[in-house]
């Protein structure tokens, strides 16, 4: 019998890539106080690479300590300028302040994606992609927000490229599925090797 992968976050993204591409998983979502993690981190100096790890870790880790006999999952995703990480918004408000900040800059988005096994931390990949905003106007913003405010609002940056968010962006540069929050080919290549999928 295959080994069972349980996917130890709720994202609706993750699970539709994981399923278009015929992935058998089961979903279980744990509570991670992610808002405090990253102010730790942030306090230790932690690279954005290293927040986006570590986050994506203790998530499988928590996962793991709930289904120990599966594979599980867990994934994160963080933006960043320079060594500033932002997070979700909370508030129109806030995530047209990070529109702001963003706008005509290039920042990074980090999917970072760990499997635990027994216990431990068994593979483990961080993607980047490099994103550069356009100049837009705070005409287009306020009716960007307006439009898409309950969608994006659980993403960081405020923005969503796989929707109307694309139309904020001048350049893009790197893996589509990174910048979707989950490294789907090297995932997909691992899972082949462990032979979760077929080769």
């Amino acid at each position: 019998m295959t080994q069972e992968l349980v996917l130890a976050s709720g994202s609706e993204i993750r699970a539709h890539l994981l399923r278009a591409a015929a992935v058998p998983f089961r979903i279980d979502p744990v509570r991670v106080d992610e808002e405090s993690l990253r102010l730790s981190l942030a306090a230790e100096e932690a690279s954005p690479r290293d927040v986006a790890d570590t986050l994506a870790e203790t998530k499988a880790l928590r996962g793991a300590q709930k289904t120990p006999d599966a594979l599980v999952l867990g994934c994160d995703q963080v933006l960043a300028t320079g060594r500033e990480v932002l997070g979700k918004p909370a508030s129109p408000e806030e995530a047209r302040d990070q529109l702001r900040a963003l706008r005509g800059e290039r920042h990074h988005l980090y999917s970072a994606a760990v499997i635990y096994e027994d216990g431990e931390p068994v593979w483990r990949h961080v993607g980047v992609a490099r994103l550069t905003m356009r100049a837009f106007s705070d005409t287009y913003l306020e009716d960007y927000l307006d439009r898409n405010w309950e969608s994006v609002r659980h993403s960081v940056g405020g923005y969503k490229l796989e929707e109307e968010g694309v139309r904020l962006f001048s350049r893009i540069e790197g893996d589509h599925f990174t910048i979707l929050g989950l490294p789907l080919l090297e995932l997909l290549a691992y899972l082949t090797t462990r032979g979760i999928i077929e080769s």
